[in-house]
């Protein structure tokens, strides 16, 4: 659907559950906590660019099948969606992982909006899928790619959820055995 699905006065929403949520990268009148239905936060994407490497794969986030996902709601202003849609696309894109949704998110306390969301694809040859959590670890344990390590990148996730008020207790799991593996390896 691209740059549609204007809102009130032409303005857009977009639905962040990672690093959008603290690291946005772009103009926005507001922040709204939200809730997602029908996908979960998992680390279900192989990185090759921005967490690992095409010889050592590591884990990125993205939104699996079922349950639901808190995350942050950004509204755009219309004048500012041309450059924010760009910046999206050149920041969630590099690999084409992801497929954009326009999606219904519902704000805590009240009230939903149509926001751009970018969605797992699951015929993408990056998909890794509903991977056990001892998988998962070992894949980010010791990963790095051109954003850094990739246990960096789950624990800035980790204390930004706990920041919000979330609690997840998988990402909570996840943190603990890869700081294991990356200890024993030490």
């Amino acid at each position: 659907m691209g740059a549609g699905e204007d809102g009130a006065d032409g303005e857009r929403w977009v639905f962040g559950y990672g690093s959008l949520m603290w690291r946005p990268g772009f103009r926005f009148i507001e922040r709204r906590p939200a809730r997602l239905h029908g996908r979960r936060r998992a680390f279900c994407i192989y990185s090759v660019h921005h967490r690992g490497t095409h010889e050592r794969k590591g884990l990125v986030l993205g939104l699996a099948p079922g349950g639901s996902t808190r995350g942050a709601a950004f509204r755009v202003a219309e004048a500012d969606w041309p450059e924010t849609y760009a910046y999206l696309r050149e920041r969630e894109q590099p690999t084409e992982t992801y497929f954009e949704s326009w999606a219904e998110v519902r704000f805590l306390g009240g009230g939903a909006a149509k926001a751009l969301v970018f969605l797992s694809d699951f015929d993408h040859p990056q998909w890794a899928g509903v991977l056990d959590l001892e998988v998962q670890a070992r894949m980010i344990a010791g990963a790095s790619g051109l954003s850094g390590r990739n246990v960096d990148y789950l624990r800035d996730l980790v204390s930004h959820l706990r920041e919000e008020g979330v609690a997840d207790r998988t990402m909570e799991q996840l943190l603990t055995r890869v700081e294991a593996l990356e200890a024993e390896a030490a």
